[in-house]
């Protein structure tokens, strides 16, 4: 493809860098990575851009964006307010995959943030992401940079695999090193709320603030389509392939597993067992590639065994109720990068 350009994940290449925030400076889409996943990146402020990208993802324009900033003093003017902990969380966990939900300037286009009050904003520490925005010097909008509904993007194949000649330009430098998308903290409550856990895992976040709490549909492990904010619709991260779950005691999980596999290779059905290697960390930068790799196997079903909803492992169990449409996730209440 022409559109897709190799570049250096620890040291961008300026021309290249030069080219992508010429491309976004003129209105144009730039498929970039950070340390979560694949953004699909377009000036914040121009409105014309910001409709593109709603085009190109085929996404519904309840699901508000996450905007990218470079730094606080790209930041602070998007919002009305500094709110309590904003510096503190700042300084702590900036650049990282960590959002946070303020209350927007009106300088912000309602489509940016689906006309709520609010917006949410995240600083990325991944070197080509940081410095596509200091080129720009604009903060950037940038859901993942698939089709809506699909696995994350954490490699720049997966954004050619959804998106293809959508997108003016394609950064490729690699995976990505997290693979699930950030946390998104909602600091227009008190105390905070996590509306989707994420790359930084709630016990430490409260190391720094003290208590934070779930939103309902986290806790719930629920997700009820546009409430609180991107990324939150019960069907979402979605492979082809159908998502079944197994949950509950090691053993007896083993068990039900071997069980359900004997099942389905009766059925005549092909079957693909995501890794977890024993490991939250790995089990979430793998997790949106081994979907993409069931479905290019033609696998008829998925088998994933959830991992404790403590830490990272919080992250993946989310994105496992999601890509299933679990039941487990009809009855409730976030997108991306």
């Amino acid at each position: 493809m022409n559109n897709l350009v190799k570049i250096n994940p620890q040291a961008p290449e300026a021309e290249v860098i030069e080219q992508a925030a010429t491309i976004l400076r003129g209105g144009g889409l730039v498929a970039f990575p950070t340390e979560t996943v694949y953004g699909l990146g377009a000036l914040a402020l121009n409105l014309k851009a910001i409709h593109r990208i709603f085009l190109a993802k085929e996404r519904p324009d309840w699901d508000p964006l996450i905007v990218h900033v470079r730094d606080m003093v790209m930041a602070r003017p998007l919002m009305k307010r500094l709110p309590p902990d904003f510096e503190l969380l700042a300084s702590r966990f900036w650049p990282g995959p960590l959002t946070l939900v303020v209350e927007k300037d009106d300088q912000i286009p309602g489509e940016v943030t689906a006309h709520r009050p609010t917006v949410a904003l995240r600083m990325p520490w991944h070197p080509v992401a940081a410095a596509l925005l200091a080129a720009t010097g604009a903060p950037i909008a940038a859901p993942s940079a698939n089709r809506f509904g699909r696995p994350s993007p954490t490699r720049a194949e997966h954004v050619v695999e959804d998106l293809a000649n959508r997108v003016d330009l394609i950064l490729d430098a690699g995976p990505t090193p997290v693979g699930v998308e950030s946390t998104v903290l909602d600091l227009t409550q008190s105390p905070p709320v996590i509306l989707r856990p994420g790359g930084v895992p709630r016990e430490e976040l409260e190391k720094v603030i003290g208590e934070v709490r779930l939103a309902s549909a986290v806790e719930d492990e629920t997700a009820r389509a546009g409430l609180a904010g991107p990324g939150m619709s019960l069907k979402h991260y979605a492979p082809r392939a159908r998502v079944e779950l197994l949950d509950g005691e090691i053993n007896e999980t083993v068990i039900t597993l071997k069980r359900r596999v004997e099942e389905l290779k009766r059925e005549g059905k092909t079957f693909y067992l995501l890794a977890n290697y024993g490991d939250d960390r790995l089990y979430a930068q793998t997790l949106f590639d081994q979907m993409r790799d069931a479905d290019s196997q033609h696998a008829d079903v998925i088998l994933a065994i959830m991992p404790p909803a403590r830490g990272l492992g919080l992250a993946v169990r989310d994105r496992l109720l999601r890509a299933s449409g679990s039941p487990a996730a009809s009855d409730g209440e976030k997108d991306e990068s």
